[in-house]
């Protein structure tokens, strides 16, 4: 049973690995800053995907709330 979980586990990481380097490919960031991210995703894929998380996605903070 450990086995299919670690086989389902390494697929989830997969998606989301291939997911990120997708993400990354099609910012707006220089090459050389996609190059890195993309290297950091492919060499760690678990800790290089929580860094990505924490520290690559745009934020969104340049998004305003309507006012009534």
């Amino acid at each position: 049973m450990t086995d299919a979980f670690g086989g389902i586990f390494g697929l989830l990481i997969l998606a989301l690995d291939i997911w990120a380097i997708i993400s990354v490919v099609r910012s707006d960031s220089s090459t050389g800053k996609k190059a890195l991210w993309v290297l950091l995703i492919v060499i760690l894929p678990v800790l290089g995907l929580i860094i990505w998380g924490i520290m690559g996605p745009v934020s969104y903070t340049h998004l305003t709330l309507p006012t009534n």
